[in-house]
């Protein structure tokens, strides 16, 4: 496996860039630097795998005009769901792409690098990004392969809406059964309404016959 150079660049950026979004809470500045590290190294993926022998001169020129060039890019796109500013968010952008050149040209010169070492690192940090951003990120620098890699949280059920829950199917139930043992004793056999006018007849006759003897 590669060097994560996700997690990497998050400290970096942590130690080197205390003052970016420093106006926000430490979870909304975690959040907002972690999608535009993702972002920009996304990007620099995906260009390399474009054209990697001008991305690799890229890294070794650090010229700020390509890196004003790809944040502008990253911040217009349609695809860019980002919450802050415009202005803000390509300033952002560029600074922490910047970073992430800088140190890849550090570790490119202090490790004896080459073209093809840092492919193998570059290409390496799709299995470190998956899962580590939303989708309108991978849809935006088009590294579309991790589309659908972050897991949808679960709302947590407790323990007490599920005990309550129970007891609602419970009580449901027992309504339903003291229900139909009601119906089962009131109610009245279909064969009983049929021989009532049978029953009526043979009495009226018996009643009948009984007169005839008396008169007879």
């Amino acid at each position: 496996m590669a060097f994560d150079l996700v997690q990497y660049f998050s400290e970096q950026i942590d130690t080197q860039k205390p003052a970016l979004l420093s106006q926000l809470n430490r979870q909304e500045r975690r959040e907002h630097i972690q999608e535009i590290n993702a972002l920009t190294l996304g990007e620099l993926i995906q260009q390399w795998r474009e054209n990697e022998t001008k991305v690799y001169q890229e890294i070794n020129a650090l010229d700020p005009l390509y890196i004003q060039e790809v944040a502008r890019h990253l911040t217009t796109s349609a695809h860019n769901e980002s919450i802050l500013a415009k202005a803000e968010l390509e300033t952002l952008t560029s600074e922490i792409f910047s970073l992430q050149l800088h140190e890849l040209k550090q570790l490119h010169d202090t490790g004896s690098h080459t073209q093809n070492s840092i492919r193998e690192l570059l290409i390496g940090q799709i299995e470190h990004l998956s899962g580590q951003a939303n989708d309108w990120v991978w849809s935006t620098n088009n590294l579309t392969e991790l589309i659908g890699s972050k897991p949808i949280p679960q709302d947590d059920i407790s323990l007490d809406a599920s005990m309550k829950e129970f007891n609602q199917m419970v009580s449901q139930q027992h309504t339903q059964d003291d229900q139909a043992q009601t119906e089962t004793v009131v109610s009245i056999p279909t064969w009983s309404k049929i021989l009532e006018p049978i029953v009526a007849l043979a009495v009226l006759w018996v009643l009948a016959s009984a007169a005839c003897n008396i008169f007879a």
